[in-house]
């Protein structure tokens, strides 16, 4: 009976062990858990301000400002445009209708 009792003893003192080692697994795991949900609201609050600061660097105005402060751009007009072609090419204004066939 003494051997039954030892070997109860042992077997319930190794499920026991068993059992602590499973719940610090598991603390240890939520808490991996929870620091990464956390990490990533951060990283989508960041992808969120980032688009945000990139819409607004893409403003029509600011894109033409830059082009003509950095880039020495100007506006097209008539007086600087060149038109190339067969000869004597007009501008699109310029010519003449075609009659329908």
């Amino acid at each position: 009976m003494t051997r039954i009792s030892v070997l109860l003893l042992l077997a319930t003192m190794a499920s026991a062990m068993l059992l602590v080692h499973n719940q610090y697994q598991a603390r240890r795991l939520y808490t991996a858990l929870h620091r990464a949900q956390a990490e990533a609201r951060q990283l989508e609050t960041e992808r969120q301000r980032l688009e945000v600061e990139r819409r607004a660097q893409a403003t029509p105005l600011r894109v033409e400002a830059l082009a003509r402060d950095r880039l020495g751009m100007r506006m097209a007009t008539p007086a600087i445009t060149q038109w190339v072609g067969d000869n004597g090419a007009q501008p699109p204004a310029a010519r003449p209708a075609r009659s329908a066939p």
